[in-house]
């Protein structure tokens, strides 16, 4: 009987464990704000959409020439 009671309690610990570590993890996502990233401006969104060949690029391609 003492050997059922240890398991018994061992379980409940362990699962006591486990769900007060779960509920800690859900308060403190719960408690914590998002957080927006910054804004960025008209121009900055459309130089950095498509391709273009900076300095360095052009570099690569003329001395990649065969």
């Amino acid at each position: 009987m003492s050997n059922n009671e240890t398991r018994f309690s061992r379980r409940t610990f362990l699962f006591t464990l486990g769900a007060s570590g779960a509920a800690g993890a859900a308060a403190m996502i719960a408690t914590t704000t998002p957080q927006k990233p910054p804004a960025a401006s008209a121009n900055a969104k459309r130089k950095a959409k498509g391709y273009h060949a900076s300095e360095h690029i052009r570099n690569y391609y003329r001395t990649a020439k065969v």
